[in-house]
């Protein structure tokens, strides 16, 4: 890889771990539209409960009708464990997602496994084209 582009893989890199930061933000903040304006418009996604959504405008109802309302107040992190580039344009993302109640035994706490497929859009914008998500069963 020359020095071209590996700068523009750590730029690439860099744009992917902003996105999963977003998605950290917005469940945080149960903001349903800051949430889909990561959504590529023919996104696939999948609820860590099973829940195909297929193409943006399912995907937006889903949140909209979902996360304004979701009934948690602990906190969330989203962690990158893991990107793979399958072509320059279009990376697979793992990623490692926890759920802390407050104030509360650890044991309460959640983990999930998503798996993002993301491309880059012309403009160099990265989006969440597939997601699949898996809650973590533990014990």
């Amino acid at each position: 890889m020359n020095t071209e582009e590996q700068t523009t893989q750590a730029a690439d890199l860099a744009a992917i771990h902003q996105v999963v930061a977003t998605v950290q933000r917005t469940q945080r903040a149960k903001d349903a539209e800051g949430f889909l304006k990561l959504f590529h418009p023919e996104a696939l996604w999948t609820t860590a409960h099973g829940k195909v959504l297929i193409g943006f405008d399912a995907i937006a109802e889903f949140t909209r009708a979902v996360l304004p309302q979701a009934e948690w107040d602990g906190d969330v992190a989203y962690d990158v464990v893991h990107v793979t580039f399958l072509r320059p344009d279009v990376a697979a993302v793992k990623v490692r997602q926890a759920y802390h109640v407050p104030d509360g035994d650890p044991a309460d706490d959640t983990e999930g496994a998503p798996l993002y497929m993301m491309s880059r859009e012309d403009d160099g914008t990265w989006l969440l084209h597939v997601g699949q998500n898996t809650l973590v069963q533990h014990g």
